[in-house]
């Protein structure tokens, strides 16, 4: 199994960053490309695009629990894929984010070096993207 994870701090205190993160009609603003979601229905989401694996679209399981600024995914009919988003308060106001993926059919040993920094990089990049996102909230606000 390949775990990736990717850490940033964002602008905003943790309330209204996981607002933001955990708002389905935004998450595909932030998510890398190739990748797109929609609600489609209670704690389930379709999901499509170049990295996902196979063709069309897929159910995926997405469960919030605000009490913890937690979210958490996984793929439905990919049930070797997982992951999970964290928001926790920092300081002076501003909070930090950690997303967490992982792939259960890829063991490390056999993961090549491009691969994973493919996937490093996506992570990274969701969270500058998720950066930009409360930026933008913060100054229409």
């Amino acid at each position: 199994m390949a775990e990736y994870e990717a850490t940033r701090g964002m602008p905003a205190d943790s309330g209204v960053v996981f607002s933001i993160a955990s708002d389905v009609a935004l998450v595909n603003r932030w998510l890398p490309d190739g990748l797109w979601v929609r609600d489609s229905g209670p704690n389930t989401l379709e999901a499509g695009g170049e990295v996902v694996p196979g063709d069309g679209r897929h159910e995926g399981l997405f469960s919030v629990s605000a009490d913890q600024l937690r979210l958490e995914w996984g793929g439905r009919d990919h049930p070797d894929y997982a992951g999970w988003l964290q928001v926790s308060d920092a300081e002076s106001g501003a909070s930090e984010v950690t997303v967490h993926i992982s792939l259960l059919d890829e063991p490390p040993e056999r993961t090549s070096r491009s691969r994973a920094d493919e996937v490093q990089g996506m992570l990274e990049e969701s969270l500058v993207r998720l950066a930009d996102q409360v930026d933008e909230h913060l100054s229409a606000g």
